[in-house]
């Protein structure tokens, strides 16, 4: 029997676990496979196996495991007998990373236990004030709305007056008519919307510019072949001009909560450093040395992409 027939009955009998305890001779170390001078045993091939397979599925899961380990045994013995004379320094990597995560963990400790996420509108603010040059909008966007409805509607010219009125009564007959006609209404008034997606609402083609309706906050008009559509463009800010706070606002709380957690480290780099050298744990040799600069931590990923 070759090795895969050998695990294809393997297989059968751990797919019996699955309604009943393994005999005992299956429950133990017995080896199922040996490869690159390494086994494996059915009782780490039964740790693995998903609840709930059954049939030719625990049996096809099962195959592919112990073949991928077959290769992976393989693989490594022959990349230690290639590569033995680089061993120390794969074994300095690995210690250089186990470190790495370990000095992660402990900052991570103390960034847990001590770091405050709430941050005011007065420091969002603050911040944003006093980097505003550098966050610079890449693209034009606009606030504005839009209301599609039937090209045949009899109160088009009422629709319009209401839509472009400053009052507040004016501009909920408006919404009432809307929503009683079951006109389709976007309305970003609140909120900046990049001027191509705003576009997308529109009956619009991509070959044209239309830079031009950018220069009035009147309420204009297209059409196609079925509809007829308002719009107006309330707010304009383009490519080059300062991002609004409002799209920031996200951005510049991980930035402000990087920095909170950066100063955190710090600190305790600080006070370990000090009682150290109070209790006598750190010494320099070779001579009288100042203590090393601090050198400020550089700006992270999350403010580099915000800056863009």
């Amino acid at each position: 029997m070759n090795w895969r027939a050998k695990i294809t009955v393997a297989a059968s009998v751990l797919l019996l676990a699955g309604c009943r305890e393994l005999p005992r001779y299956f429950a133990s170390d017995t080896t199922i496979a040996r490869a690159g001078g390494k086994e494996l045993r059915m009782k780490d091939v039964r740790s693995v196996v998903p609840k709930g397979l059954s049939g030719e599925d625990s049996m096809a899961f099962m195959n592919l495991y112990v073949d991928r380990w077959i290769v992976k045994q393989l693989k490594l013995e022959e990349a230690e007998t290639l590569f033995s004379s680089s061993a120390g320094d794969i074994d300095k990597m690995v210690e250089e990373y186990r470190q790495a995560l370990l000095i992660r963990q402990l900052d991570q400790h103390y960034v847990d236990r001590s770091i405050d996420t709430l941050f005011t509108e007065e420091e969002i603010a603050a911040y944003y004030n006093a980097h505003k040059s550098d966050f610079k909008l890449d693209r034009t966007i606009v606030k504005g709305r839009i209301v599609q409805f039937g090209s045949g509607y009899r109160q088009a010219a009422q629709l319009k007056t209401l839509m472009a009125s400053k009052s507040k009564a004016q501009q909920q007959d408006f919404s009432d008519i809307c929503e009683k006609n079951n006109f389709t209404v976007n309305d970003f008034r609140e909120q900046w919307i990049d001027f191509p997606e705003f576009l997308s609402y529109l009956p619009t083609l991509r070959s044209q510019n239309y830079d031009s309706v950018l220069s009035s906050t009147a309420v204009q008009e297209m059409r196609d072949s079925h509809s007829r559509y308002y719009f107006q463009i309330e707010a304009v800010m383009r490519e080059g001009e300062p991002i609004p706070l409002e799209r920031l606002r996200r951005n510049i709380r991980r930035i402000l909560f990087n920095q909170r957690k950066g100063d955190i480290i710090r600190q305790h780099e600080e006070e370990l450093l000090q009682r150290a050298e109070e209790n006598g744990e750190v010494k320099i040799f070779g001579g009288k040395h100042n203590a090393p600069e601090r050198v400020p931590m550089a700006g992270t990923n999350d403010e580099n992409e915000a800056k863009r």
